[in-house]
């Protein structure tokens, strides 16, 4: 079964000037029930269909199945997600032996950038890039298929500011 297993980060510093490339993503949810969710993503040119299941280990890991997918079939399932698409750019910044994504987010997320890392397993250590701040890792207001529904320029200043809270 194929497992995704991540940290996410938020940014106090700069990462574009370590950044290799970057990328326009939109992506809606056909479906994104509490622990289930089926993705729609268009990537520059490319597009993909992602199932991911329930998190696990306090959000650390998860079966996630992706698929390539045709622009055609991309945008048609776009028009049927539910509502609140996601618009960002996502950076690549190789640290070590990793490559951090860092997405910039637009629209309602507007101000909101986070990082995350893939590991090969729960307890491989990485290099912590000065750029890092906070670890949101398993925080549910993060995860892009709740963004969607209480986007960022809808948090408190409190809720901005204290990463404690789920």
């Amino acid at each position: 079964m194929p497992l995704e297993i991540e940290r996410k980060f938020l940014i106090k510093g700069d990462y574009k000037k370590l950044s290799t490339s970057h990328t326009t993503i939109i992506q809606g949810y056909i479906c994104s029930a509490r622990g289930r969710t089926v993705r729609v993503r268009l990537r520059d040119d490319k597009c993909y269909l992602t199932i991911k299941g329930p998190s696990r280990r306090g959000g650390l890991s998860r079966y996630e199945f992706e698929k390539e997918i045709t622009r055609d079939e991309g945008l048609s399932l776009l028009s049927i997600c539910e509502p609140g698409i996601i618009h960002k750019t996502r950076w690549l910044v190789p640290v070590g032996k990793h490559v951090f994504e860092v997405d910039e987010f637009y629209g309602d997320n507007e101000g909101l950038v986070m990082a995350e890392v893939e590991l090969k397993d729960e307890n491989e250590p990485f290099e912590r890039p000065d750029f890092l701040g906070d670890e949101v890792t398993g925080k549910r207001r993060y995860y892009n298929s709740l963004l969607r529904t209480t986007p960022y320029k809808k948090w408190s200043e409190e809720e901005k500011n204290n990463t404690d809270n789920p």
